[in-house]
């Protein structure tokens, strides 16, 4: 069994401290200001629950409901937004600045399935010993990935060189 729990709870009946309050029926509708006591006798008199829902107005804004619904219902709510929620992940290709044309076609396929996957991807060249004294070959290699895809996909980011290291962003181009 899973249990959920709206972020903020709101003061119900007692908890109120308040002398007037703007009183909301059950049904949306408004019934005045009156005194904390006749709100609260109102409400258990149909008995549901007197809720402080807006504390920062003079007067404080209270609604008759069923409190305990209302929670279930905003959990019920939050549980669907989260399922809706689409994580995006970067998945990192490495490569090094001499790539073989057959190790080039191979991770090029597997980027164009993290792309058409909807992944953006990060594609890191890593220069060894003194392979960094001939950065501009990691450059030639990036863009030839990044020609070999832009079909379908953009650059997010550049290609640049951090100690290294030199990579570029590459994310899915949006559908029209």
């Amino acid at each position: 069994m899973e249990v959920f729990f709206i972020k903020q709870e709101l003061p119900v009946n007692r908890q109120i401290r308040a002398k007037e309050v703007q009183l909301i029926g059950e049904n949306g509708e408004k019934l005045g200001i009156v005194s904390l006591e006749d709100a609260l006798e109102k409400a258990e008199n149909k008995n549901l629950d007197l809720v402080l829902v807006a504390p920062n107005t003079k007067p404080v804004v209270c609604k008759i409901m069923n409190y305990g619904k209302y929670k279930f219902e905003q959990a019920k709510k939050e549980k669907e937004a989260k399922k809706k929620q689409k994580t995006l992940e970067i998945k990192e290709i490495r490569v090094t600045p001499n790539i073989e044309e057959h190790d080039f076609g191979f991770k090029l396929k597997n980027l164009r399935k993290f792309l058409t996957d909807g992944n953006k991807v990060k594609i890191t060249v890593r220069f060894r010993g003194r392979e960094i004294n001939n950065s501009k070959a990691g450059e030639v290699v990036l863009n030839k990935f990044i020609e070999n895809l832009e079909d379908i996909a953009t650059v997010e980011k550049k290609p640049k060189l951090e100690g290294r290291n030199m990579f570029t962003i590459l994310a899915k181009k949006a559908e029209k």
